[in-house]
């Protein structure tokens, strides 16, 4: 399920001298190990504009600021900078690459998976439930939904592998649908870091949006309780000649 990876490998050195901010850094952008597939870039930047960037795709400096071209026509005049810096793509890249490239291809980590019901478009159906899974890497993931054990096909929208930072993705599926009296409804999902499929079923007893307003209406009944029971307290001390907010020791 490995698909096609792309890193940035980004080192940055800085000095600072009179308010201004003058720093260099240095990219590996890699898809794969081979050295071909490499690009060495080094940077050089002015209070936070780059003018000058040398390439190993290019093979010479580049200058994007009047000093930034004085700057690389300078460099790019002396041979031995120029072997110096086109040497780094293997000598500095190519190590490192092989490293975090096999450190990112054995990562995994297993999805986390929820199931709510929303409001469906106006459409067949009067009910849609959606599957969202989070959290999972690599990117490559499924998502199925099952109806009583029966994998659907029909009235599913699924998003692509979206990033979700932090090396993680989500997806969402969406899934329109009649109710029926005792159906199962689940959730199927099949990662490379699952040893098998992983199945949430759906609990149709309440939704989130029914939790919440029974938490609001049993929230305002206690106080609506406590208010009452207050008002009791202070109309029979009232009645006794009392003074109701007296504390009796």
């Amino acid at each position: 399920m490995a698909s096609s990876l792309t890193w940035l490998l980004l080192f940055i050195t800085v000095h600072s001298a009179g308010g201004f901010m003058y720093y260099m850094t240095q990219r590996c952008v890699f898809n794969s190990t081979e050295l071909k597939d490499i690009e060495y870039i080094m940077s050089y930047y002015y209070d936070k504009l780059e003018y000058t960037r040398f390439s190993s795709s290019v093979g010479k400096f580049v200058g994007y600021t009047e000093l930034g071209v004085k700057t690389a026509e300078q460099w790019n005049s002396d041979p031995s900078k120029i072997a110096m810096v086109n040497a780094q793509k293997e000598a500095y890249c190519l190590n490192n690459v092989g490293l975090n490239y096999q450190v990112a291809l054995t990562k995994s980590v297993a999805p986390t998976v929820r199931i709510y019901s929303t409001t469906p478009p106006a459409g067949s159906h009067p009910a849609m439930l959606v599957c969202r899974v989070y959290d999972f890497y690599p990117k490559t993931i499924k998502v199925s939904w099952l109806r009583d054990g029966q994998e659907v096909t029909s009235d599913v929208t699924t998003t692509d592998e979206m990033e979700d930072g932090d090396w993680y993705y989500q997806v969402h599926s969406n899934l329109e649908y009649t109710p029926r009296s005792g159906e199962k409804i689940s959730c199927m999902v099949e990662h490379a870091s699952l040893k098998e499929p992983l199945i949430t079923d759906w609990n149709p007893s309440m939704s989130e949006a029914e939790r919440n307003k029974l938490a609001i209406g049993a929230s305002g009944l206690i106080l609506g309780l406590v208010l009452s029971l207050a008002g009791f307290i202070y109309y029979k001390r009232k009645a006794r000649g009392q003074n109701p907010f007296r504390t009796v020791l």
